[in-house]
C-alpha cells in the first residue's frame, strides 16, 4: 500500500511538471509565431497568437497543430489604387490543420475563417469626396452611417445655381472577390433638381478593393453595422509564417 501511495505521488508530481513543461513550450511557441508573423506580414505592432488544444508538445512532435487563433489590431490593406492602403482593425482568425516546416521556420493552415471590421471613415476613402460634375451641378459624398437593417446611411451634397441641397440614399453593401460595392437601393431626391441615373450613380455607387490581406486570406462576406463594415474573411493554405 504505501508503495501504491509513493507510485501515486510520483505520477501526480510528474503529470504536473509534464503540463507546465507544456504550457511554458506553448507560450514560447506562441511568443515565436507572433514575432514570425509581424515580421513576414510587416505589422505595425505585435500580433495575438493562441495555440489551442493539449498537450502542445504531442502535437509538435506530430508536426501538426490543431488550431490556431490570430488576432491583429491594426492591419494595412491595399486597395490596388496608387499605393493607397485601407486600414483593417480587429482582424480575427482561426487557423485549422496548422503544419511546420521541420526547422519551424515556415507554416501553413489547412483553412482559416475569421472577421475584421472597417470603420465609415476609412471606407468614405474610397468615394468620391471630392466635388464632380453632375450635369449642372456639383455633387459629392460627404458622410456615411449606418443605416439600419444591414444598410449604410450615404449622405450626399448637391450645390447649383448658388444653392446647396443634402439628400441620403440607403445602400447595399455586399462583397464581390476582393471588393466591396455599395449600390443605392433607390436614387436620392435633390428638391426639384433632375438628373440622369448614371450620373446620380456616379457618385453614390462606389466600390473598395481589399488586396494582400495577411497569409494570403481572401474576402468573403460583408455587412454594415453601427461603427462600420464587418467582413468575413477565408482561406485555404494559408501561409502564417516563412
Amino acid at each position: 500500500m504505501r508503495a501504491l501511495r509513493t507510485l501515486l505521488i510520483v505520477v501526480v508530481v510528474l503529470g504536473g511538471l509534464f503540463v507546465l513543461a507544456d504550457r511554458l513550450a506553448v507560450h514560447f511557441a506562441e511568443g515565436e509565431a507572433a514575432d514570425k508573423l509581424r515580421s513576414s506580414e510587416n505589422l505595425a505592432s505585435t500580433p495575438d497568437v493562441s495555440i489551442k488544444g493539449f498537450p502542445f508538445l504531442t502535437q509538435l512532435a506530430g508536426g501538426s497543430l490543431d488550431e490556431v487563433e490570430v488576432g491583429i489590431k491594426d492591419y494595412r490593406a491595399d486597395t490596388g489604387t496608387n499605393g493607397r492602403s485601407i486600414r483593417i482593425d480587429d482582424l480575427d482568425a482561426t487557423m485549422k490543420g496548422v503544419e511546420f516546416s521541420g526547422d519551424y521556420s515556415s507554416a501553413t493552415a489547412d483553412s482559416a475563417n475569421g472577421t475584421a471590421s472597417i470603420g465609415y471613415a476609412e471606407l468614405l476613402k474610397a468615394a468620391r469626396t471630392e466635388p464632380r460634375q453632375v450635369g449642372p451641378a456639383t455633387a459629392e459624398v460627404i458622410g456615411l452611417s449606418d443605416g439600419g437593417n444591414g444598410k449604410i446611411k450615404v449622405k450626399v451634397k448637391v450645390s447649383a445655381l448658388g444653392l446647396e441641397r443634402t439628400a441620403y440614399v440607403l445602400s447595399s453593401v455586399t462583397a464581390e472577390g476582393d471588393t466591396v460595392r455599395v449600390h443605392a437601393d433607390t436614387l436620392p431626391s435633390f428638391g426639384g433638381l433632375r438628373f440622369a441615373e448614371s450620373q446620380v450613380r456616379s457618385i453614390t455607387d462606389f466600390e473598395q478593393p481589399i488586396e494582400n490581406l495577411p497569409g494570403g486570406i481572401r474576402l468573403d462576406r460583408v455587412e454594415a453595422g453601427p461603427d462600420g463594415v464587418r467582413i468575413g474573411v477565408k482561406g485555404s493554405h494559408v501561409r502564417l509564417a516563412g
